[in-house]
């Protein structure tokens, strides 16, 4: 299994001492997989979890006469949350190199969004670049560290999972697409489709407590797309951005989104394959597998 950080380690040692003497029926044995399935991702989500609520909060009681522009305020809050992460040892500095990755990939982005209007910020507060408020990277950074964490905590492998090189290509051109679909023709469905082609055929494993479990990984990065966008709408209800379409008052963003987050996703997985490489099923797991619950 691939190493958990200290407090990580603790955690699971405490878990496993009671849950070992949970034993009863295939029910019970099958809630427990459910429960635990839960905790670790609501533990893999910590920093997006975090630095949402701070967003909500901002939005609900930050005073409006306030010294602090609140846009400085999620900015210095999202690093103090990234500082306690490493200080906890709840990520590792390894880890910490493809966040900060994720923080340069997003803000570029973002400086280029903004600036064609396809979506803004609040003009308010000094720690910017333009008019991107640094609060925005971490928004990436989280993605970036959910990634990373759900690496280790399910202990991903996979089955005929693409040479890296090709889907690094796919991922660098997403990327390209992002900007240059302002300026000629969008190649998003065509992007999707090469998606499809690369991954189509992989098969990711991940293990919750005493088993093995294994679905699509096209079907893990589009639930992972619908989570995103979920916490988008969220976001775009408290203000923290804006679409064109919400400035005079608030609607759910659109379902094309979903799309967007779809491809992103491929970008995100490509950069943590650099800290993580994709491993196969090892034949010590086939056994298990073979007799888990198969999501398909």
């Amino acid at each position: 299994m691939r190493n958990f950080t200290s407090v990580e380690q603790s955690i699971d040692q405490a878990a496993h001492r009671y849950l070992d003497h949970v034993r009863g029926s295939r029910f019970q044995a099958g809630l427990t997989e459910f429960v635990v399935f839960g905790l670790k991702q609501a533990w893999a989500c910590v920093f997006g979890a975090a630095l949402l609520a701070v967003i909500i909060g901002v939005r609900l009681w930050y005073p409006s006469d306030a010294g602090l522009a609140s846009n400085d305020f999620l900015t210095i809050a999202a690093v103090v949350i990234q500082v306690l992460m490493i200080s906890f040892k709840l990520e590792t500095l390894r880890e910490l190199r493809v966040i900060l990755l994720f923080h340069v990939v997003g803000t570029v982005m973002e400086l280029f969004k903004t600036d064609v209007g396809s979506w803004a910020y609040e003009a308010e507060g000094v720690l910017r670049i333009g008019a991107v408020p640094l609060f925005s990277g971490f928004m990436y950074a989280a993605v970036g560290s959910y990634m990373v964490r759900v690496f280790r905590l399910f202990d991903l492998r996979f089955d005929r999972y693409p040479r890296r090189w090709i889907t690094a290509l796919v991922a660098g051109a997403i990327y390209v697409n992002f900007f240059s679909h302002h300026y000629i023709l969008d190649l998003r469905w065509v992007l999707l489709a090469a998606v499809v082609l690369v991954y189509g055929r992989c098969m990711m494993h991940f293990r919750v407590f005493r088993r093995r479990f294994r679905m699509p990984i096209l079907v893990s990065f589009l639930l992972v797309a619908l989570f995103i966008w979920f916490a988008e709408n969220i976001g775009t209800w408290s203000r923290a951005w804006l679409y064109p379409n919400q400035l005079n008052g608030w609607q759910a963003v659109s379902i094309d989104k979903l799309l967007a987050w779809f491809l992103l996703m491929i970008i995100s997985v490509v950069l943590v394959a650099w800290v993580y490489k994709p491993e196969p099923l090892g034949s010590a797991d086939a056994t298990q597998t073979a007799d888990a619950t198969h999501i398909q």
